[in-house]
């Protein structure tokens, strides 16, 4: 899952990309930019599949920004042989993961304002490690991402999607 927020400097703002693995929550790729381009983003994909290793099969999503549409960054998901997938709506909850990520960020772990980008990147590098490494998630029983990272197909994840809640009402109702 990749998305992108602000994060607000005294004058102005940067632009913090996210690749975030949908099993386990756990952040592969970050780069905050000064600018709102494709390079950003670019650089958070290289440094998630540098952390990944085999890259077949794998499925990318994220909404539609012209960061993730751009040649640059489709050859790399092609060349990596890595399905694309991308919002038809651009609704943020069908990127919700990457939401969720970027709010856990912003409300617990980073904070309002950087003087400038340099103390933005330090704090961000540190937000991720505490984010990845420090802080439980109820939905991964209680683990951290990173822990969760290593349990793959042993992780009991407690969430429902919106579309199994459709189906048990309309199994209670048809009951």
């Amino acid at each position: 899952m990749s998305d992108i927020t602000y994060i607000e400097l005294s004058q102005g703002h940067s632009y913090l990309s996210l690749v975030t693995d949908a099993y386990s929550r756990k952040i592969v790729g970050f780069h905050l930019s000064e600018q709102l381009t494709a390079s950003g983003p670019v650089k958070a994909l290289e440094m998630a599949i540098g952390a990944c290793g085999d890259t077949e099969g794998l499925i990318h999503h994220s909404d539609r920004g012209s960061q993730y549409c751009c040649n640059d960054y489709v050859e790399i998901l092609q060349e990596n042989k890595i399905n694309i997938s991308m919002t038809q709506s651009g609704d943020p909850r069908d990127n919700a993961i990457a939401e969720r990520v970027n709010g856990i960020l912003k409300s617990e772990l980073l904070e309002d304002v950087y003087t400038d980008v340099s103390a933005a990147r330090a704090s961000v590098a540190r937000a991720v490690n505490t984010y990845n490494y420090l802080r439980p998630h109820r939905s991964l029983d209680m683990l951290t991402p990173a822990m969760a990272h290593s349990k793959i197909n042993q992780l009991k994840h407690h969430w429902k999607s919106p579309y199994q809640r459709i189906l048990e009402r309309q199994a209670v109702m048809d009951g």
